[in-house]
């Protein structure tokens, strides 16, 4: 029996690794070098300075991307189109963030847009289900939509000829490579996030369960 309990703990761990130390530490910003602090004027300042109840912290993964200030710039200013220049509905587009989050069991990414998604008006159901790791109830055609091309890309690494002419006659050739692309953005942001073991604010659970597939 103690050898079928450390089996499934040690089995836990390997499938979702500790999240509790951060891999990068925060960088006090006199000791930044002058292409860090340049980056984070630009993290904090733009389109995400506008959005409510933002920490104008470098949180995230933005911390690791000072790192590599070029790579990092590069990667933020295409966050910023993607989130607030895209041609995906808002609410829409945080659906399809949320699936990468689920996908990769990104904890903090799961955590920064849920609010974001539910603001922007997607059902509290639909999240729900998702979290779980089930094809939500309840989606409407436009959800439907995004759920079917977002999930076969993440899982199956193609789209099918119906589910790409659905995402085409309902958002456009831009609205589909939008989606791709905010998908693959998320998916980086997620590898990053997982990597650097970045935590959750204190007091905070995990808002997503182990999956096991």
């Amino acid at each position: 029996m103690r050898a079928l309990l450390l089996a499934c703990v040690l089995g836990s761990a390997w499938a979702m690794p500790s999240m509790a130390q951060n891999r990068f530490p925060s960088i006090p910003p006199d000791q930044m070098t002058p292409e860090q602090r340049t980056l984070a004027a630009a993290i904090q300042g733009g389109p995400r300075a506008s959005v409510p109840g933002r920490d104008n912290s470098i949180g995230g993964p933005f911390n690791p991307w000072l790192r590599s200030p070029a790579v990092g710039d590069l990667l933020q200013q295409l966050g910023a189109q993607l989130r607030f220049r895209t041609s995906i509905p808002t609410a829409l587009n945080e659906f399809a963030i949320l699936i990468a989050a689920r996908e990769w069991s990104s904890q903090y990414e799961w955590y920064a847009h849920h609010r974001l998604a539910m603001a922007a008006g997607l059902p509290a159901s639909v999240a729900a289900d998702l979290a779980q790791g089930r094809r939500p109830e309840g989606m409407n055609d436009e959800q439907r939509i995004v759920w079917e091309f977002c999930t076969e890309m993440h899982r199956n690494h193609f789209v099918s000829d119906a589910t790409f002419d659905a995402a085409k006659q309902r958002f456009g050739e831009r609205g589909v490579i939008d989606l791709i692309a905010v998908s693959g953005y998320y998916v980086t942001v997620a590898m990053t996030l997982n990597t650097a073991r970045v935590g959750l604010p204190e007091g905070v659970a995990p808002p997503l369960p182990e999956l096991r597939r």
